[in-house]
């Protein structure tokens, strides 16, 4: 290092280096520059330290250490792990898609509460319910752990046999509210996270709609909506055109004066049928289902579907009884209806209506439910082509009213009326249950009120989806006078008050049932061992266990008085095992039934709360009359599995379930 002889050291920091160089060559000027004297310095001091990566360095210096070998190989590493383990996620999320069973839709999810709105809630002290009165009441249902309402006929209507002979298919009778109120009903029910549908009657009007006085006057395209025939007339009596007889009883023709020919019904004489072999008529349904969907309604029950089409050649249809003189013919039944119900073409009418609402379904969460009511009590296969096939679609399915058609209540009658629906269902559809209806008498009057209980452990621990007539959940009862036309539609009773709460105002539509002051639902709220809080603890069982809400269901053992089933899921272990009483008091041994039953069983759910976590000898189960046993225990070797019980078990949406992933898969 050269140091200066002056008394300092000179620094050339900012000295550029083009005059330095020149300084130095310019011979004038060597003489002036001072002397330097050479200092020794340690040539350690001299070495370029040794940089290091820092916070902050430039470009230049990081690309410097990038391209070593340990910083370019770790890289590497992390990048190739990054890649791995994002296909490994992919993979494994297509996987579990593709293992995963169907998840059950809304209208699969839980149980259906049917209302007859007139009979509700009366909102506005006319006597009669309304929509108001249903939306004050929301908080009812979701009490009760339900999640879609069925709101019956509300259309405008002249009110003959209940409103189901339409004036106004696109409007709301006036005793009912109007349609500001049902657009406030939808969106408070949906506000809730609940799901409506409604039903719809295709079959026929009222002979007040505006179609029908066309018709009758013969208006343009008007002219055939209805099923027109010339009559015979004879000494001023009118003679139909054939035999045909109508639901109601009497000749199923009448005559109408202004048009002077005879029109055709099914039911009253006030409902004429329209003719669905106009394709125009079919357009006019189609256009009201849109407008309801647009309404926001979730889905509908389609009425009176099988007698959408009745036979052009109008023949007689055949006696029931062939030495019975025709002319004496006026009873329904006395006839076989092979022209006027289910005949060819009317599925694609129905199919037709659910391309209709398919329409409607495309948004997430969104899917439009269609019901019908098949009817067809002695004719188990007619009615199971109301599910349509894999491939072509028709109602999600038609509403199976069998317990509530049975004629006698015993463990056997109820187990022919389960595996009567379950044996005919086709493989991969959904079954439903009923046990009340608008056109049945009340649980309570129809068996006994020691066995509503019971009847709703059933309902709801059968698989597929309950459904509830309004009023069952609390053990409502037909009124008990012969002067009421409609016992089993007597006005809600929600508490002990004047008109047990239906109405403040002086009258009801119907008598309130004089049982109201212990039958309601303010005070069941408050007994723990009543018929509401035993429905609402059985929804909730329902909703919380896998197995009830979409595992198998075997038959295990039916006689007069019990009937015994359990309901299981591949890979759990807890099983349910349901004993239910429809007969007198009963002593079983399942144990002998089922060699594989553990010995014990803890009761997790009985018609009498008190019994709730005792435990049963599996080799002595005893029930009381009208008692239901819901018990649990675990096993390793279901029943479903079992050789022997195959033959009697069923499973609608398979699904198996992994305890390491707390998850569902498809493929047992």
């Amino acid at each position: 290092m050269e140091l200066s002889e002056k008394g300092g050291v000179e620094n050339n920091g900012f000295v550029q280096n083009e005059a330095v160089d020149d300084r130095g060559t310019n011979p004038s000027t060597q003489e002036e520059m001072p002397k330097a004297c050479v200092v020794d310095v340690d040539a350690a001091a001299t070495e370029e330290p040794v940089l290091k990566p820092y916070a902050g360095m430039p470009k230049e210096v990081l690309l410097k250490f990038s391209s070593q070998a340990q910083y370019r190989v770790t890289r590497e590493i992390l990048f190739w792990l990054t890649i791995a383990t994002a296909v490994l996620l992919v993979c494994a999320t297509i996987a579990i898609i593709a293992l995963s069973p169907k998840c059950l839709d809304w209208w699969q999810a839980g149980p259906i509460y049917q209302i007859y709105p007139r009979s509700f809630r009366d909102s506005n002290m006319d006597g009669n319910g309304d929509l108001k009165g249903i939306q004050e009441k929301l908080d009812h249902i979701t009490y009760l752990n339900i999640k879609t309402i069925w709101i019956t006929s509300f259309y405008k209507s002249p009110l003959k046999d209940l409103g189901y002979g339409v004036e106004d298919f696109y409007d709301i009778d006036p005793m009912f509210g109007s349609m500001s109120d049902f657009e406030n009903l939808v969106a408070a029910i949906h506000d809730r996270g609940l799901k409506v549908i409604m039903d719809l009657i295709p079959n026929h009007t009222s002979d007040k709609h505006q179609w029908f006085q066309l018709s009758r006057n013969r208006t343009g395209k008007y002219t055939d909506y209805y099923i027109w025939q010339d009559c015979g007339q004879a000494a001023g009596s009118i003679t139909p055109p054939n035999n045909w007889v109508s639901v109601y009883g009497d000749s199923s023709w009448q005559f109408d004066d202004v048009r002077e020919q005879c029109y055709f019904h099914q039911f009253g004489k006030e409902q004429p049928d329209l003719n669905f072999h106009n394709l125009a008529v079919q357009q006019e349904i189609q256009d009201i289902i849109k407008f309801w969907l647009g309404k926001g309604i979730d889905g509908f029950s389609f009425s009176a579907v099988k007698y959408l089409l009745e036979a052009k050649h109008l023949r007689d249809e055949p006696l029931v009884n062939k030495s019975q003189n025709p002319e004496n013919i006026t009873a329904y039944s006395q006839l076989y209806h092979d022209y006027t119900t289910t005949q060819v073409g009317m599925h694609d009418i129905i199919r037709s209506f659910r391309h209709t609402m398919n329409q409607f379904s495309s948004e997430p969460g969104r899917y439009r439910f269609m019901g019908s009511d098949g009817d067809e009590k002695e004719d188990m296969e007619a009615t199971m082509m109301y599910y349509g096939t894999t491939f072509v679609e028709e109602a999600d399915f038609p509403f199976n009213f069998n317990l509530v058609n049975m004629k006698n209540l015993s463990g056997n009658s109820i187990f022919e009326a389960v595996n009567l629906w379950m044996k005919n269902m086709p493989a991969g559809k959904w079954p439903n249950w009923a046990v009340g209806s608008p056109n049945a008498a009340r649980l309570s009057s129809r068996i006994g009120k020691e066995y509503v209980n019971v009847m709703n452990m059933l309902l709801l621990t059968l698989p597929g989806t309950p459904v509830t007539y309004y009023g069952e959940e609390i053990g409502m009862e037909n009124i008990a006078s012969e002067s009421v036309t409609f016992p089993e539609k007597s006005p809600m009773q929600w508490d002990g008050k004047v008109n047990a709460g239906f109405t403040e105002g002086n009258s009801t539509w119907l008598p309130v049932n004089p049982d109201y002051q212990s039958v309601n639902v303010e005070i069941q709220m408050t007994w723990s061992n009543s018929t509401l809080n035993l429905y609402r603890e059985l929804t909730s069982l329902r909703n919380d266990e896998l197995p009830i809400h979409r595992g198998w269901m075997c038959y295990i053992w039916n006689d007069s008085n019990v009937f015994v089933y359990v309901r299981e899921l591949d890979g759990l272990d807890r099983v349910f095992l349901m004993v239910l009483n429809f007969g007198q008091e009963s002593t079983i041994d399942l144990k002998a039934v089922v060699p594989n039953l553990p010995p014990k069983a803890t009761v997790r759910l009985s018609t009498n709360f008190s019994n709730a976590g005792k435990a049963v000898n599996t080799d002595q189960i005893k029930t009381e009359m009208g008692e239901g046993l819901i018990l649990e225990y675990k096993t390793a070797k279901p029943v479903h599995t079992m050789k022997d019980f195959q033959t009697n078990c069923f499973v609608a949406e398979k699904a198996c379930y992994s305890s390491a992933f707390n998850l569902l898969y498809a493929t047992c």
